[in-house]
């Protein structure tokens, strides 16, 4: 009979890579070649072994685990030597090796999400391995095997680039900032919060879930984790007052989709866009906010256009918290993240630092319940299961960014990704407009298959230099690119956050993407609005310009949203689309 590794020891292995994470943060210098590898060895386990539901499958998983586990041990243990190789392996032994850990990584991401990263990376490793035989431009001159090879495994060019040394450094640990958190009461903090400001309001369930939302995506940084956590709460309550499952749905798939681009985690994406561009962390943070303000704003008003044509109505008194329930469970994610927020802007730590000290404060908070005080045992249970969170989530992102490390290694090593933006310059005549069409394009395609993290790296590395060679700031470019590739969780015909929602309100999946695309129009919109009026995203060295820009692009978003949705009559209707849509492109106008 099939037996499971017991909970213990997944608590064991959760509670493992949390000191070893935050340790690491701690300690300080430790070698590249030693964090990284670590970094992966922890996650094995969650990957091969935690998913097993047959004996077979857990002495397969058992037997890769261990595998993965010495050729990252074997890095660890060898890094001086084998960084005095400058990337050629030098026998059979170290080539089987480099061998090894590919084929770990790519099965181990396969694992987690599926065929189409994984394919990416064997198109792009069989790319460079015989790519020399492809005529023309797009063939390249051919690396040999021990070289190319050792590059990508003995290096930090491939698997322990410097985007593994992000999910080491700083996404590792703001993911355990965020499963300590939804392991105590911070999530219904967030719940009665938004109840509170919205819950009376027209359409106040609905817009409950788009400021709770907004709030547990912050953290949580998954679309599908927030539509299946806030949305267990604000569905139930929206179709129980009649709200139609169609719109019930759309918005908890558009305002969970939000998540990801609202600060301070981003999905992770924050924190890679740090590595690729060069720009400090707060910086990137304060440029996101409006933009993603912007975002949830333009949900907010699409909420009163499906008003005005069907009765939205507000929560009842007895759904709504008490006052006392509302200051009490806030206060369970306001101190945690007012302790990050201020080691940050304040005191000027680094943003992993500042996020270990409030994993800190945040692990005490499991310790107390909003209503019985001080709670030892059900503080303990609460560690339990935040263990447990933290090395399924860290395993998650890892295997996604190991992977695309192979992927951008090849591109490095080959030169294809500078043939990929010549052949996009020219494909758009060298000029912008066009350009920002195809990435955008090509970000939407590429998003259907793989997460929201991995297609903006890919994206970037290959648009991102014709965006900037035509005269886009980096900064503009790369939020661009990312807002882009969140576009497939809710744009058909692969759109997860509108699958997990339509299955949980029972309405068919097309007519819930439907209402979701004309709801998040602002997904759309105001990428292409950040590069009409740049300052937007300048609020840092240009605080009431971007205010500005932010206000008239609010004008032009309402305009947009009533023109889709409301009930008008249909001239209406276009004017106010059309109208809408000038105001947003137009220079400023206020």
């Amino acid at each position: 009979m099939f037996s499971p590794p017991s909970a213990f020891v997944w608590i064991a292995l959760g509670a493992l890579s949390v000191v070893a994470h935050l340790g690491l943060v701690f300690h300080g210098l430790v070698p590249n070649l030693v964090s990284r590898p670590l970094h992966m060895a922890l996650i094995l386990p969650w990957v091969f072994i935690a998913p097993a539901t047959t004996r077979a499958g857990l002495a397969v998983g058992t037997v890769i685990t261990a595998l993965g586990l010495g050729g990252c041990l074997w890095v660890a243990l060898n890094h001086v030597s084998l960084s005095n190789q400058y990337g050629f392996l030098e026998n059979g032994f170290q080539i089987a090796m480099a061998v090894v850990l590919l084929a770990i990584v790519i099965e181990g991401a396969r694992r987690m999400i599926g065929w189409p990263l994984p394919l990416v990376a064997l198109t792009t490793l069989a790319y460079g391995l015989f790519g020399q035989y492809i005529p023309g431009e797009f063939g390249h001159a051919g690396t040999p095997l021990a070289s190319f090879l050792g590059t990508l495994t003995i290096t930090e060019g491939g698997i322990w680039s410097s985007l593994t040394g992000v999910s080491v450094g700083v996404v590792s640990v703001f993911v355990i900032f965020g499963a300590v958190l939804n392991a105590g009461e911070a999530g219904q903090g967030f719940m009665n919060a938004a109840s509170a400001a919205a819950g009376r309001l027209s359409g106040g369930a609905a817009k409950v879930s788009v400021l709770s939302s907004a709030l547990f995506g912050s953290i949580s940084g998954s679309a599908s984790a927030n539509v299946a956590s806030t949305g267990a709460i604000t569905l139930p309550a929206m179709t129980r007052l009649g709200y139609p499952r169609r719109i019930a749905g759309a918005v908890e798939a558009v305002a969970s989709s939000g998540g990801q681009i609202m600060p301070p985690l981003m999905g992770a994406g924050a924190f890679v866009m740090v590595e690729l561009t060069g720009v400090p962390y707060t910086e990137i943070v304060l440029a996101a906010l409006l933009p993603a303000i912007l975002y949830f704003f333009t949900v907010w008003v699409g909420i009163d256009a499906f008003a005005s044509r069907h009765p939205l109505r507000g929560l009842p008194a007895d759904d709504q918290p008490s006052k006392r329930d509302v200051i009490v469970t806030s206060l369970f994610f306001l101190v945690p993240f007012s302790v990050l927020l201020g080691a940050m802007f304040v005191l000027g730590y680094t943003p992993q630092y500042s996020a270990a000290l409030a994993v800190l404060l945040a692990f005490v908070a499991l310790f107390f319940d909003g209503h019985r005080g001080f709670a030892p045992r059900q503080g303990l249970t609460r560690v339990a299961g935040a263990m447990v969170a933290c090395g399924r989530q860290i395993a998650m992102i890892a295997a996604i960014i190991l992977c695309a490390s192979i992927v951008i290694g090849v591109l490095g090593i080959t030169g294809l990704g500078v043939k990929l933006t010549s052949a996009i310059i020219a494909g758009s005549g060298g000029e912008v407009w066009p350009t920002l069409l195809l990435t955008a394009l090509a970000c939407l395609i590429l998003g259907m298959e793989v997460p929201t993290t991995a297609a903006y790296v890919i994206c970037v590395s290959v648009a991102g230099p014709a965006l900037t060679g035509l005269g886009i700031e980096p900064l503009q470019a790369h939020l661009f690119v990312f807002w882009f590739a969140l576009l497939s969780t809710i744009t058909p015909p692969v759109c997860g956050a509108v699958f997990i929602a339509a299955g949980m309100v029972g309405e068919n999946w097309l007519k819930v993407a439907m209402a979701a695309m004309a709801l998040g129009v602002g997904l759309y919109v105001i990428p292409l609005g950040m590069i009409a009026n740049p300052a937007l995203i300048d609020i840092a060295d240009r605080p009431l310009m971007a205010l500005l820009v932010g206000v008239q692009m609010a004008i032009g978003l309402t305009g947009v949203s009533f023109g889709l949705i409301s009930r008008w009559r249909l001239p209406a209707r276009a004017a106010a689309l059309v109208g809408g849509g000038l105001v947003i492109f137009a220079p400023v106008l206020i």
